[in-house]
């Protein structure tokens, strides 16, 4: 059954130019459809169109009779009393009316009435509701809410006192408990984190109707879509797999047209050389060759040609890296930070070297942020005290960007913030950042989320710094400027901290991390993929969780440094431990999971008896530096 049949479909917002042209597409029922394109594409207003919210100019636009569409994009206007609670509980409002409905053919039945229209409709709306989970919404409620990490102190709460992320999240949970057969997902995960964006995918996993998204989030896509759509010149392209198969067919189509555009270049090359030579033999006394030679140019004219294909031009520009001198980054000793009476973290040790990659990662609302800005000096700590290196040159993407003065137009923003900068460069560093023409002259105050986000890089960058800290650096940003910002922290030489729930990022650069629970800081010395596998262990396992660093307990005590240096390698030999006791139980796991097949059982008993010979070497390099301790 067909869901969505989008035929011709355009639309313009001016004359010049049509943002959708010729629109054509279907999408099934139960398909999980991945929708991408550039920033600008209309992918957005497709979504609005399939909503009723917008007209178009042409073409035909079919929803299937009785399928309800739910979008999650722009945030409606509730009540200004209307608390969390409220919001969510809207999403039952047709089982509410049914239920009044209900109570008052109870009433009549109660007087007397004993028609068999009434005991029959009665009947209807009682399977109806049962169905709809009327008599069990509270359960639902809780499920979703906690999913997306909804507590009950903000369910209290009135929405309209709420971040643009928290009212995002509020409505993403009344989305799903409404009774809808469509769901249109707009950008679902810039506002939730980890934990909610997985919730997330096993739900879509299990939702029984038809889901479209719009997402830059990979590592989302490969796990909910099956098929993508890319609208192109406001034309839809299709390709059957997940974002992976995508950017893999997409490359190859790229390749195949530009080898077919060749190969009719080269021959309208060779005809047209041909067709010259003939004219210039015909001068020189052979009439006849005229003829054929026009006839060719007529062949030349007639030729059905590949249009060449193009690519999106790549922002090249990178970090300016300064040399960093000393072996000490930051250190934060003993720092504590509440909000009134609500503690977000107490008591933290840590030190930074140079070179590391942190990734900073938690719930919302844990104190990411927070800590982010005490680093930078933007916010003072309770108790406690960071202090960078002497040496450290540091530089700071903010999630929330906040210019000073936004009337001002990019040109005049990039000449205040660099006095010695001339109009012209100041152009040419924009134009490296896709900032061209008159997008040069609009007002900061107009950028996008994404905009916003490039053109604090394109300042950034030009500093020349040691230390970057970034949090949520592709918030807001496509696909291909994901891409970009990522190559230019490849390049980029120095240390990284970043907070980013972008799960493909974290696990390109992080080589340590930290997780912020239960107020306290727990520093993990492994890569990200390594530190979601040994959670997911313990999670499946239900063993007690690997025994972190807790930078608390090494704080100085009374003694020498000697001492100290002894605690901090032996609460580091201490979590390989665990760590490879972690992966020795998921060894075992696997391996009576593949116990009949010899030649894999062989290769995990492999494995294990490394990871058996690490821990012994772990376990014995424990031991003595216990003793030293001792000593």
């Amino acid at each position: 059954m067909i869901d969505i049949s989008v035929s011709g479909l355009s639309k313009s917002f001016d004359l010049e130019k049509k943002i959708l042209d010729g629109l054509t597409l279907q999408i099934d029922t139960g398909e999980r459809v991945g929708l991408l394109g550039k920033n600008g594409a209309g992918k957005s207003t497709l979504f609005h169109i399939l909503t009723g919210e917008l007209d178009y100019d042409e073409g035909q636009v079919v929803i299937a009779p009785g399928r309800r569409v739910g979008l999650i994009s722009q945030i409606p206007v509730y009540p200004a009393d209307y608390t969390v609670e409220d919001v969510l509980q809207s999403a039952f409002s047709r089982m509410f009316r049914l239920k009044e409905e209900m109570d008052a053919l109870t009433e009549r039945m109660a007087n007397g009435e004993s028609d068999d229209q009434i005991l029959r409709r009665y009947g209807e709306l009682t399977a109806r509701f049962e169905g709809l989970g009327g008599y069990d919404t509270e359960t639902a409620v809780n499920k979703v809410a906690n999913g997306l990490s909804i507590d009950m102190e903000m369910r209290a709460r009135l929405f309209d006192h709420l971040s643009g992320g928290e009212k995002t999240r509020v409505n993403l949970g009344r989305l799903i408990l409404e009774d809808t057969d469509i769901l249109l997902l707009d950008e679902p995960t810039n506002h939730l984190d980890m934990q909610a964006t997985e919730w997330l995918e096993e739900y879509i996993s299990k939702f029984h109707g038809t889901v479209v998204t719009i997402s830059h989030d990979r590592y989302f896509l490969d796990r909910t879509v099956t098929r993508v759509i890319e609208i192109v010149d406001g034309k839809a392209e299709f390709y059957s797999g997940n974002y992976s198969f995508y950017a893999i067919e997409k490359e190859r189509r790229y390749q195949e047209r530009m080898k077919q555009y060749l190969k009719e270049q080269a021959k309208i090359e060779q005809l047209t050389a041909a067709a010259e030579k003939m004219h210039l033999w015909a001068f020189m006394g052979n009439d006849a060759l005229h003829k054929r030679a026009f006839s060719m140019e007529k062949r030349i004219e007639r030729m059905k040609t590949t249009a060449k294909p193009t690519r999106a031009k790549k922002m090249d520009a990178r970090f300016a890296s300064r040399e960093f001198k000393g072996d000490e980054v930051l250190q934060i000793k003993g720092v504590s930070k509440a909000f009134g009476d609500r503690p977000l973290f107490s008591d933290i040790y840590l030190r930074v070297g140079g070179g590391e990659r942190i990734a900073f990662v938690g719930e919302n609302g844990t104190g990411k942020t927070t800590l982010l800005n005490m680093i930078m000096g933007r916010e003072r700590s309770d108790s406690g005290v960071i202090r960078m290196g002497p040496s450290v040159k540091a530089a700071y993407l903010e999630q929330m960007i906040h210019f000073d003065h936004p009337e001002r137009n990019l040109v005049d923003t990039m000449l205040f913030a660099k006095k010695n900068l001339s109009a012209q460069s100041a152009r040419n560093r924009l134009a490296s950042y896709q900032f061209q023409g008159e997008d040069v002259f609009k007002s900061v105050s107009v950028l996008s989320g994404g905009e916003l986000s490039r053109l604090r890089l394109c300042m950034l960058m030009d500093e020349e710094i040691n230390f970057l800290v970034l949090d949520e650096p592709t918030n807001h940003l496509d696909i291909d400027s994901r891409e970009w910002i990522e190559e230019a922290v490849e390049a980029f030489d120095g240390t990284l901290l970043f907070v980013s729930h972008d799960r493909y990022f974290a696990n390109r650069f992080a080589t340590r991390v930290w997780e912020l629970a239960d107020g306290t800081i727990h520093d993990y010395p492994m890569g990200f993929a390594q530190y979601r596998a040994m959670k997911a262990e313990e999670k499946r396992h239900a063993v007690p969780a690997p025994k972190p660093v807790k930078k608390g307990d090494t704080r100085p005590q009374h003694g020498s440094r000697e001492k100290q240096a002894l605690r901090r390698q032996i609460t580091i030999c201490e979590t390989g431990i665990s760590r490879l006791e972690a992966e020795c139980t998921r060894l075992d796991g696997e391996m009576e999971q593949v116990a009949c097949d010899a030649d894999k059982l062989n290769e995990l008993y492999r494995q294990k008896q490394e990871i058996e010979t690490q821990l012994a070497e772990e376990m014995s390099r424990w031991e003595e530096l216990s003793l030293q301790l001792e000593e």
